[in-house]
C-alpha cells in the first residue's frame, strides 16, 4: 500500500465527517486510514462506524484507547501501518482533493539510490486553498534539508510533513508515566540530527482549522501538564541548535516560571543536570535582571 492516512482523535466526532469526505475525494485512491481514538467519551465510536458501514474505496482501521495523547496514538498507528508513506491528518483538518497525488508526484523524483537520506516529503499547510501557513523558500521546484535548516530558507510556521513509515519505526515517540503530550518536534529534530533530509514542495495539501481548545492554541497548558516530556524537548533542543549560554538560560527559566508552582526546584534542576545551588542562584538573576529592565522601561517612559 502507498499511503496510511492517520489520525488521532480525542472528542471531534463534529469535525470527522469534513475529514473523511476529503479522503472520499482524493484522486489517489491507493491508502488505507488508520483512527486511533485517544479515550474519546463523545460519538466518535459511532462516528467511525458510520463511514466503515458506508463501505468507501478506502479500508478504514479504528482503534480506541485510553487517553494517552498524540505521542502515544502515533506509536500505536506506525505498529500497524502497512502503507509505505504516513500521512497524519489531525480530526479537526483535511486534505485537499488531489493531496496523496502531489505527494506520490514528488516523493517519486528523489532518486532509488539515494531515498535512504531522507525522512520524507514535506508540502505546505494552507488557512485555505490559497492561503500558505507561515513562509517558504522561493524560485525552487523543491528543496532538500534536514529540519535544522528551515530558517536559513525562510521556511517558517506548520508544514506538512509525510514521513516513510519504516523512518518512523525507528524513531518512536518517548514516553513518560502520567504525561500525555510532548512535542513532534522532538522526533522530527532527532530525524534531523541524524542527517535525514525533507524534500520541501510548495504546493498546498493539507488545510488546517485550529480549533479554540486544541494543542496549537493551547501548547503551554500541555507542556505543564508534562514536565518530564517538557524538560526532554528542552534539553534536546539546546543541543541541537547550539543555544549560547543567554539562550539556554532563557529557555530554561521559561520552564521554572510555568513550573516552580507544581515542581520542587530540586527536580527542575535535576531535570537539565545542574547543581541544585548553581540552578537557584542562575534563576535568580534572570528573575532579577527582568524585572530591573522592567523598571527601566518604566522608567523611560
Amino acid at each position: 500500500m502507498r499511503f496510511t492516512v492517520f489520525t488521532p482523535t480525542y472528542n471531534r466526532a463534529h469535525t470527522l465527517d469534513r475529514l473523511y469526505h476529503s479522503l472520499q475525494r482524493q484522486t489517489f485512491r491507493d491508502f488505507e486510514w488508520i483512527v486511533v481514538d485517544d479515550g474519546s467519551t463523545d460519538n466518535t465510536r459511532n462516528t467511525i462506524k458510520r463511514f466503515i458501514d458506508e463501505k468507501p474505496f478506502f479500508e478504514i482501521k479504528y482503534f480506541y484507547t485510553e487517553n494517552g495523547g498524540k505521542h502515544r496514538a502515533i506509536n500505536r498507528a506506525i505498529s500497524v501501518a502497512e502503507g509505505n508513506l504516513f500521512f497524519i491528518a489531525d480530526s479537526d483538518d483535511h486534505l485537499t482533493d488531489d493531496a496523496l497525488y502531489k505527494v506520490d508526484e514528488i516523493e517519486k523524483t528523489i532518486p532509488s539510490d539515494k531515498k535512504d537520506q531522507f525522512a520524507g516529503v514535506c508540502g505546505l499547510d494552507g488557512y485555505d486553498f490559497k492561503t500558505q501557513v507561515g513562509t517558504t523558500f522561493s524560485d525552487l521546484e523543491y528543496l532538500d534539508i534536514t529540519g535544522f535548516e528551515r530558517e536559513k530558507y525562510n521556511i517558517k510556521g506548520d508544514k506538512k510533513e509525510v514521513f516513510y513509515t519504516d523512518v518512523l519505526r525507528k524513531y518512536p515517540f518517548p514516553t513518560f508515566d502520567n504525561e500525555t503530550f510532548i512535542s513532534e518536534g522532538i522526533v522530527w529534530d532527532r530525524m534531523a540530527k541524524d542527517g535525514l533530509k525533507l524534500r520541501y514542495f510548495n504546493e498546498i495539501i493539507y488545510l488546517c482549522e485550529y480549533q479554540p481548545e486544541g494543542i496549537s492554541n493551547n501548547q503551554s497548558t500541555y507542556f505543564v501538564n508534562s514536565p518530564k516530556g517538557w524538560a526532554l524537548f528542552i534539553n534536546e533542543y539546546i543541543v541541537n541548535y547550539k543555544l549560547g549560554f543567554k539562550s539556554k538560560w532563557n529557555m530554561i527559566y521559561g520552564y521554572y516560571g510555568s513550573m516552580k508552582k507544581f515542581l520542587p526546584i530540586k527536580t527542575m534542576a535535576n531535570s537539565f543536570n545542574v547543581n541544585t545551588v548553581y540552578f537557584k542562584i542562575i534563576m535568580f538573576i534572570i528573575r532579577f535582571h527582568k524585572k530591573l529592565s522592567n523598571l527601566l522601561k518604566d522608567v523611560h517612559l
